[in-house]
């Protein structure tokens, strides 16, 4: 089965739960959302295409013991759930990052799941897909980016309206450049949220670098 494959890299992992481990990322082309903050609009066409196992070889090349496929939307294309299988059978831990707003069915057990909720800021909150909620466990993650406090209020408000506290892992991430991510933190501490701070640890890192990080 191929898939049309953006880029394939290497970096430390910026985002989620697992930001700071070692980790190749196989981006995948293709998004059926546009988000207001995108950083990844290069993402949305193109892309090489690429069997499966080639796919499995360029991983093998990177040697990282951690796989993330994301994109764009890797749910678009029909072949990832194959690839994602792929690459849990050949023994790495495998993280998915996804918008939410596809069905998650697909996404064979034991793949890290990390999905989106999206804000109003987003200007995608109409494309969440709820009952994603239910196939989420507790080594899976929520993963909320907020442009400002009527986002984070909003997210805290569908959080605990969803009973998601303590149910999945929880990340709140501030839009680069837009919200001050000391500002979250504070918002944070007010409300005693058991809840992860995000920042996207590959923009401190490497300054300035939008793409192979």
């Amino acid at each position: 089965m191929e898939l049309k494959v953006i880029e394939i890299f290497s970096s430390i992992q910026g985002e989620s739960h697992w930001a700071g481990y070692p980790c190749t990322f196989v981006r995948l082309a293709g998004c059926n959302l546009r988000c207001s903050y995108c950083d990844t609009a290069y993402a949305w066409e193109g892309g090489t295409p690429m069997g499966v196992e080639e796919v499995l070889r360029a991983v093998d090349r990177e040697g990282q013991g951690t796989v993330e496929v994301t994109g764009g939307e890797p749910l678009c294309q029909p072949g990832a759930p194959a690839l994602l299988e792929a690459l849990l059978e050949a023994g790495r831990r495998v993280l998915l990052e996804t918008n939410g707003s596809l069905p998650l069915e697909p996404v064979p057990p034991g793949v890290h799941i990390v999905m989106d909720l999206k804000t109003p800021g987003s200007g995608m909150v109409d494309r969440n897909r709820w009952e994603n909620l239910e196939r989420l466990g507790p080594g899976d993650e929520i993963k909320v980016v907020c442009a400002d406090r009527a986002d984070y209020d909003w997210a805290v408000a569908e959080i605990a309206r969803r009973n998601l506290w303590g149910r999945v892992r929880v990340s709140l991430s501030p839009v680069w450049g837009r919200l001050d991510p000391a500002e979250l933190a504070r918002w944070m501490l007010a409300d005693r949220l058991d809840a992860r701070l995000q920042v996207q640890l590959h923009r401190i890192l490497w300054p300035g670098r939008d793409r192979g990080v």
